[in-house]
């Protein structure tokens, strides 16, 4: 999605859309993701860098076969990007033109590389392409020269592969193999059977080649492997088969000297096949989801698997699992929406099947996963399970409120539990489970926690499509057996004309409940839980509701399914406002008065920032994105953030989050892309680069302790020169080799850097000179006074016999501010 106004998609919210690679020896991890490139360290698992400056879906990445410390990148923007992804900057950006679906890189092939793009004039229809890349002094080039190489090639980098020393490349689409030899510039075609005989299915998924053998090892979609060997002659080929998968092999993947290979599918597990037979294999399994990728390391020491489930997995060569880098669950429906942890700040939703993902923003992984439903989840398609439908939690993070339901439409199997977070545990353990909490659907929860209140005010109110809504609060357990001191149970029951109650939320200072009633809003008290007063806006049932907060609290905000935005005043009971706009979210910021309304229009999604006491909108963005928001959430900022405009004030103190239909998180950001990547100069800094050792910790407190005697002592403190901000020296050692002017144009400057000044002036002697000559008009006029009486002064101390120092200049300044100082009042006493 590529919006105006900075809205971009953060890190980790889209899952990886090209395969990973490993670097040598093994320390970067490198993957796609959206339009960025990240870079992971395979230790700690942390994202060392993000590379972003394709305008599109990153589509491709390959390490540039003749320095290693580079990468090449695609995009379906139309440019090649060549990195320097130590550095996390980008080196060289070739437009190519057309869509770039795939990426190859072969040593072989000096200053070119091969594309994946469509072909012109016709329709799901790609070649395979040579492109030469352009040399020139400049960062931006065009690389319009094109060679094509196949036609007919499939769209997925997985359905092409270079075999040994780039002699050739196989393709596969449907159920037909080529094979295209460069020397002899000879292509040859092979075509298996359409006909699905005793549930087998040729097509082919995936293809890859032996990187020592003529040899090439082709997936397929009834789950067998194919091996071709001799298929430089269209008739004498052979191929044998491997068969393990019941389902698609979806990709496969030789070992750095072709002794294994490796494959994986949609039963999550990674099968290595060795020495090209069937009765030698090992497994790994419970991956945990389908693997999508296989990629080996440079080194073969390690491998890493992709899975549909946004995680990679990263396994030694002996099959053993060694770590994960889990990013944004992609569920099958968020049904939770968007909800943020208080305690963490981080994305709650759902996840994994049944369970409750906590992802962090900040780390850009997923903190933990909370198994809510505790029940093994089938896999299989028209079979009803329960499955996590809402969540809430505390204002203090303590409780976790949660509904499961089964998928039953007309009967459903609900259960209400509550979560109390353990310190100890670092985790969040039941404290109450209630079977079926209502007759029907269940639409809504909020919980009210007052902190001045202690945990007397925390009350948990739930709404169904029972018509009515329930107040829990929290009771002493009597049961000696108990092991928890405090359990849960239903306080009050309200309804209102046998309605389906829809939604609900607390004012800010928890003294109000509003609950909406199909087409009307009713306002309880939460004390008494009397019904104070009603509003409605017919035609149009009640879609969301919010109150106001801080000077905005006296503000009741409601959007109906009729395409209105109404503001009712709780003081008056009167509609203060109303406006013709089709709401489909309505997401209040906790830390300011702002509310944020995203419209679905014309297929195009709109956001309106306003305050309740200001019918006109204080921010409008139109055509936010071309797909649907379904869900969005203020996450608090840990600090306040300086805006450039007033027009982003509204940003300042939260971040605003949105969830498509797509299931792609997107935030709004009021910086370009190059203000808000970190400046690579910053990154490279060799001190911040190195690892932090007891040695490097032990040596920095020894010089501290030593600067901090030296002061204690009133010895004058030494700078090195190279120490002080010199902007060539550090130029010198911060900016990458490879961008560096000649030696030549920067000796001079380096080597006056270097050179020490004859005057050798203290900061407070030169500021004082400052200061002196802002001042010498005043002092003129004495001037010759000031010298004549030092002169007799110094005279009469030599006739004494007595050495003296010579009179500092901020003293000099003293003394004649002295002197002209009229005393005339000391004769009056």
């Amino acid at each position: 999605c590529r919006c105006p106004c900075g809205l971009r998609l953060p890190r980790g919210a889209r899952a990886p859309s090209a395969a990973v690679t490993a670097f040598s020896p093994c320390r970067y991890l490198i993957c796609a993701s959206g339009d960025f490139v990240k870079v992971y360290s395979v230790n700690t698992e942390e994202t060392l860098r993000l590379m972003g400056g394709h305008a599109d879906l990153v589509t491709g990445i390959q390490l540039n076969p003749h320095n290693h410390m580079q990468l090449y990148s695609s995009s379906l923007d139309g440019t090649i990007k060549l990195w320097d992804f130590m550095d996390g900057i980008p080196i060289k950006t070739f437009t190519v033109g057309s869509k770039l679906l795939a990426l190859y890189a072969l040593a072989s092939a000096e200053d070119s590389v091969f594309v994946v793009i469509p072909k012109k004039g016709e329709r799901d229809t790609f070649q395979l392409v040579s492109v030469k890349l352009t040399k020139g002094a400049g960062q931006d080039l065009e690389s319009k020269e094109l060679s094509v190489v196949l036609d007919g090639v499939g769209a997925s980098v997985k359905h092409i592969a270079f075999g040994r020393e780039g002699a050739y490349v196989a393709s596969v689409k449907g159920v037909n193999l080529q094979v295209y030899f460069f020397k002899r510039k000879l292509l040859n075609r092979f075509s298996l059977s359409t006909i699905k005989t005793k549930g087998g299915d040729n097509r082919f998924s995936c293809v890859v080649c032996h990187p020592t053998e003529d040899c090439i090892a082709t997936g397929h979609a009834d789950g067998k492997i194919r091996l071709w060997r001799n298929f430089h002659n269209k008739k004498e080929y052979t191929y044998s088969t491997l068969h393990w998968h019941h389902d698609v092999v979806m990709d496969l993947a030789f070992s750095v000297e072709g002794t294994r290979l490796l494959s994986g599918g949609v039963e999550s597990v990674l099968v290595q096949w060795h020495n090209e037979s069937s009765c030698q294999k090992d497994f790994l399994p419970r991956l945990g989801s389908p693997i999508e990728y296989i990629s080996m390391s440079s080194d073969g020491a390690l491998c890493c698997t992709l899975h549909t489930d946004n995680r990679i997995t990263i396994i030694n060569s002996n099959l053993r699992f060694s770590r994960s880098i889990q990013g944004l669950i992609k569920s099958r429906d968020v049904k939770t929406g968007l909800v943020v942890d208080p305690r963490t700040k981080a994305l709650v939703l759902n996840g994994e099947p049944g369970h409750l993902q906590f992802y962090s923003l900040q780390s850009d992984q997923q903190l933990f996963s909370l198994d809510i439903v505790q029940r093994q989840y089938i896999h299989e398609a028209g079979l009803k399970q329960s499955d996590l439908v809402k969540v809430a939690f505390s204002a203090q993070g303590t409780w976790l409120a949660t509904v499961e339901e089964s998928e039953e439409v007309a009967d459903p199997e609900l259960q209400l539990k509550l979560w109390f977070y353990h310190e100890e545990a670092q985790s969040f353990v039941l404290n109450t489970r209630i079977n079926t909490p209502h007759d029907n659907h269940i639409t809504d929860m909020c919980f009210r926690d007052m902190d001045e209140l202690g945990d007397d005010s925390l009350i948990l109110v739930t709404t169904g499509r029972d018509c009515v809504f329930k107040v829990w609060v929290m009771v002493e357990d009597t049961d000696p057996e108990a092991q928890q001191s405090v359990s849960w149970t239903c306080d009050f029951v309200g309804s209102y004309h046998n309605y389906q109650a829809t939604n609900c939320c607390f004012s800010e200072d928890g003294s109000l409940l509003a609950v909406s009633f199909e087409e009307t809003v009713t306002v309880w008290d939460s004390l008494t839980w009397d019904l104070k007063c009603t509003f409605c806006h017919p035609p149009g049932n009640i879609r969301k509701i919010c109150f106001g907060r801080l000077t905005c609290s006296k503000y009741l905000i409601g959007a109906t399914d009729y395409g209105f935005l109404c503001c009712w005043n709780l003081l008056t009971c009167a509609l203060e406002w109303s406006a013709h706009l089709n709401v489909v979210v309505l997401q209040p910021d906790p830390l300011s008065e702002h509310i944020a309304a995203v419209s679905w229009l014309s297929k195009e999604s709109s956001l309106f920032v306003f305050k309740p006491s200001e019918p006109r909108p204080v921010y409008i963005q139109r055509n936010l994105c071309k797909e649907k928001i379904l869900l969005a959430a203020f996450v608090p900022r840990d600090e306040p953030e300086m805006m450039n405009s007033e027009k982003y004030l509204w940003l300042r103190k939260s971040q605003l989050f949105f969830l498509t239909d797509t299931q792609e998180l997107l935030t709004l950001s009021t910086k370009s892309l190059e203000e808000r990547l970190t400046p690579s100069s910053k990154q490279l800094a060799v001190e911040e680069s190195l690892p932090v050792t007891p040695f490097s910790l032990l040596l920095r407190k020894h010089r501290r302790q030593q600067a901090q005697e030296d002061t204690d002592l009133g010895k004058p403190v030494v700078h090195n020169k190279q120490e002080q901000a010199s902007p060539a020296v550090k130029e010198l050692l911060h900016t990458p080799a490879h961008v560096l002017p000649s030696a030549s144009f920067l000796c001079t400057i380096f080597i006056n850097s270097l050179l020490i000044s004859k005057e050798n002036k203290s900061a407070e002697e030169v500021a004082d000179e400052v200061e002196m000559e802002s001042e010498k008009a005043e002092d003129d006029s004495d001037e010759e006074d000031v010298t004549a009486m030092e002169q007799e002064d110094t005279s009469h101390m030599e006739l004494l016999g007595e050495m003296t120092c010579k009179l500092s200049k901020s003293q000099e300044k003293e003394l004649r501010k002295i002197r002209k100082m009229d005393y005339s009042w000391i004769s009056a006493f």
